[in-house]
């Protein structure tokens, strides 16, 4: 009767604060997707980070490997938000979107 409500909330990407996912990197063996454009990416990114702009995402989704936990991050985490939906439709199951960004990041940059 209600699984229409499970099924949507199933569908929905999870999210966490960019200080969550900082703490629990060294805890994870996880891949970073940063939906920034190469200049923001080249300006200061997360180590290990991979960059798939969310302008391109759709087209280049192969190079992002299956069955691994995804936190997927840009600069503020709207960007983020649209492509762990992209991510969820192609797919991924295991996709969170990291809220606050970039801004919000306080750990290591590259």
């Amino acid at each position: 009767m209600f699984g229409w409500l499970f099924k949507s909330r199933a569908n929905k990407s999870s999210s966490i604060t960019a200080q969550q996912l900082e703490a629990l990197l060294p805890l994870q063996d996880a891949v970073i997707v940063d939906v920034r454009e190469p200049a923001e990416y080249s300006q200061g990114h997360i180590p290990s980070a991979l960059n798939r702009p969310l302008s391109r995402l759709a087209a280049k989704v192969s190079g992002i490997p299956q069955g691994k936990k995804l936190y997927v991050i840009c600069q503020s985490g709207m960007r983020s938000a649209r492509a762990a939906g992209l991510l969820r439709r192609h797919g991924y199951a295991d996709v969170v979107n990291v809220r606050g960004g970039m801004n919000r990041w306080t750990g290591p940059r590259k």
